[in-house]
């Protein structure tokens, strides 16, 4: 039956839109890519789609911290929680806050001193790198706890490879001092703002972030002194 579906009726719900998946790469076939395979692999191809904004309702308890939130950044000086919050996403009953970098201090901050919040605790930060997701390449993982409340949230936060600067969150949680530093060392992630941005794990003269998707693989002897390192682009790579 086709022609203009009928209105709601009045007071009833619509239903909202389903937001776009967050496709960040594309995954080919095992053999693929001009290496004369001919078994049909290569033709295989999936988007890999990370999770999207309102897919499951919150879990019990969060509702009121997304509304708490919401409230807090409103009445700020601050951005408004629409233009600070970019999305509210829920995968397997966990909450996570996709924070544009501009904000990202100011939401940490309000989600440590609010009393109805009181994520006091950060249990760390880490890095994701999706080099085929353009302009947002890089992105920062935050891990907050609440010890008052008995709650975890997450915190979102990229930026592409050509700026791969983030506010560092040592102001409002000291503890992720080595954590920001690790995501440097192996990620490239400037953090504007940490008292000692050096690397933690690498050489300090090492060059590349090794747990980015392009970085070379293998071909590196390995020694405890005068170790030779080969240019990067006689190493092994993902491709």
């Amino acid at each position: 039956m086709t022609g203009t579906p009928e209105p709601p009726e009045p007071g009833g719900a619509v239903e909202p839109a389903t937001p776009p998946p967050d496709v960040v790469r594309t995954r080919t076939g095992m053999f693929s890519g001009g290496t004369g395979d001919t078994s049909g692999y290569g033709r295989i191809r999936r988007p890999v789609a990370m999770p999207g904004p309102g897919e499951e309702p919150l879990p019990a308890g969060y509702d009121r911290v997304v509304a708490v939130l919401r409230e807090a950044l409103d009445r700020s000086d601050g951005a408004p929680f629409t233009d600070a919050v970019r999305a509210v996403l829920v995968y397997r009953g966990e909450v996570t806050l996709r924070v544009p970098r501009e904000h990202v201090v100011a939401v940490a901050r309000l989600l440590r001193d609010e009393p109805a919040l009181r994520f006091e605790m950060c249990l760390g930060t880490s890095g994701v790198h999706f080099p085929e997701n353009a302009g947002a390449e890089l992105r920062a993982v935050t891990h907050l706890r609440s010890i008052t409340h008995g709650r975890r949230l997450r915190l979102e936060t990229s930026c592409p490879e050509a700026d791969p600067h983030l506010p560092s969150l040592f102001g409002v949680y000291p503890t992720t001092d080595w954590h920001e530093r690790e995501t440097y060392d192996f990620f490239g992630i400037v953090f504007d703002g940490h008292p000692s941005l050096t690397r933690i794990e690498m050489p300090d003269d090492w060059e590349g972030h090794p747990q980015r998707k392009d970085y070379p693989l293998g071909g590196i002897g390995v020694e405890f002194h005068g170790a030779a390192v080969s240019a990067p682009d006689t190493r092994r790579s993902y491709s």
